[in-house]
């Protein structure tokens, strides 16, 4: 805990056997007070790997549900234990448990409520190996987002999330897409309900068993992104309604 905030780890994972206890191993228990692993019916033994670390609060699913269907089972299951702080953790080793200190220690001091680990600070994308085509198209999704979404967010693609019980209360995630558009409907939510976001410099790591998605599926995201971004706008404008921006309090 920090200032008596019930902190927890949340871990969507999909074939991540060969990177799940390493990315374990590295998170700060000496904060964490409980993790969870939802298995989005993997392929691999990642199950396995996760009752083998002893990983306590384990769900599986039966079926396979896409990546923001895994975060939502994760984040109603850490409501339903009390986590005052959420951290969203990816266990492809991409990014490092080593800054889950800094994420909360920001949302705990009742700094921010929700806190980005941003690879585009600084120069831990390219350095980290993210190719150069998903660097150009992150930067010009994110320059045309800040535009439409009246932000100045460094990027809205990052894996790396931190948020405060009382977001996640107060936006209906669970009505989103299923599908990795998940993480900017949800920040759509965060932005229009007027929470302020934080960002800190996140380094990153891209190597054979790092997820990533294909091009087809990227160009899909991609439009997705815009879509989202525009329905926000056209939201504020009074253009239109667009049911993820309801009033919604989550019990």
């Amino acid at each position: 805990m920090i200032q008596n905030k019930k902190i927890a780890v949340v871990l969507p994972a999909y074939n991540a056997s060969n990177t799940l206890e390493k990315t374990y191993r590295e998170i700060p228990f000496d904060i964490v007070d409980f993790v969870i692993l939802v298995d989005d019916h993997s392929c691999d033994n990642t199950v396995e790997v996760a009752k083998k670390l002893g990983i306590q609060h384990l769900i599986q699913h039966e079926k396979n549900l896409g990546y923001g269907g895994n975060q939502k089972s994760c984040y109603n299951k850490a409501i339903e234990l009390g986590a005052d702080i959420v951290i969203m953790l990816h266990p492809d080793y991409q990014y490092t448990p080593k800054l889950i200190h800094s994420l909360a220690y920001l949302i705990a001091n009742q700094v921010y409520e929700v806190v980005l680990g941003s690879r585009i600070l600084g120069k831990g994308a390219l350095k980290g190996g993210m190719p150069w085509y998903k660097y150009l198209a992150n930067r010009v999704l994110t320059f045309t987002q800040n535009i439409l979404m009246n932000q100045k967010l460094s990027e809205y693609h990052t894996g790396y999330r931190a948020f405060s019980q009382n977001v996640l209360k107060n936006i209906d995630y669970n009505i989103n897409s299923n599908d990795f558009v998940f993480d900017n409907q949800m920040l759509a939510q965060i932005c229009f309900k007027g929470f302020e976001i934080a960002e800190i410099t996140c380094p990153t790591k891209y190597f054979d068993e790092a997820s990533s998605i294909n091009l087809k599926r990227s160009i899909q995201y991609g439009f997705g992104v815009l879509g989202v971004s525009i329905s926000y706008r056209m939201q504020k404008w009074g253009l239109g309604k667009f049911r993820i921006y309801r009033d919604h309090i989550n019990q």
